[in-house]
């Protein structure tokens, strides 16, 4: 059977050694919130001696950068992303876009340590950021991540809801974005619910069952993450300008 390209850039990745994250899209895809993605992200060690891993991997995958800026650590451990096309048969025009560090997220280390580890049916293990870690990860500007950051929460609690564990509730409680099922666990365990309210005042709204003002809250809660994430991105994107400008 020939492998899908995703399957093609992860074992390249895993054969060369390469320490990085599946997150993304294709995440989501694992963690049962289906979103179709032609990119493969990746979180990436930014080391030295992982880059060159890394490097290698491109190489057998055929993979050419095709914007700027260059793959060098110092870029990855501002915040940049880095892309590449695949030209590999096996993988034609899958990009790879990597990162190392994101807005809000733990440093690599972190992620490496909780990370999700599944095993595919040819018996391949993948590695992926955690749930909780993806989540994190998805909360941008960008429209198209915010019903993904709703769906993977339904998903992990349509899942977990019978016999739920303690870190599964506050889980919920934290990231849940579905006002309704944020009612329904906030009025199941509302020990948990009265821990999570000093970090995250909405679920008041929530023990409350006001569902006009935990769907305010929550846009609110949104804009405000939406707005954190252009401000992060405003620098990189002025010296990302700068780059083109040079490269041109």
């Amino acid at each position: 059977m020939t492998p899908s390209p995703i399957q093609t850039v992860l074992s390249s990745m895993r054969t060369h050694g390469v320490r990085c994250l599946l997150m993304g899209g294709q995440a989501c895809v694992f963690y049962g919130a289906a979103e179709f993605s032609r990119d493969t992200d990746l979180a990436l060690l930014a080391s030295p001696a992982n880059l060159d891993r890394f490097k290698a991997a491109l190489s057998a995958l055929q993979a050419t950068r095709i914007a700027v800026p260059p793959l060098e650590e110092e870029y990855l451990r501002r915040g940049h992303a880095v892309h590449f096309r695949c030209s590999h048969p096996d993988a034609p025009r899958m990009l790879i876009d990597v990162l190392s560090v994101m807005r809000g997220v733990a440093p690599f280390e972190e992620l490496w340590e909780r990370r999700t580890t599944i095993e595919t049916s040819a018996g391949e293990p993948y590695d992926l950021l955690s749930l909780r870690d993806l989540v994190q990860a998805k909360k941008t500007q960008r429209d198209k991540d915010w019903p993904m950051v709703r769906r993977l929460g339904e998903a992990h609690y349509f899942e977990h809801r019978e016999g739920a564990l303690p870190d599964q509730v506050l889980f919920w409680l934290t990231e849940l974005r579905t006002p309704e099922l944020l009612v329904e666990v906030a009025l199941a365990h509302r020990g948990p619910a009265q821990e999570v309210l000093p970090r995250r005042p909405l679920i008041a709204a929530a023990l409350s069952a006001d569902l006009p003002a935990l769907e305010q809250a929550l846009r609110q809660e949104e804009a405000a993450e939406r707005d954190a994430d252009r401000r992060h991105w405003e620098p990189l994107r002025a010296e990302l300008a700068v780059l083109r400008r040079l490269h041109r």
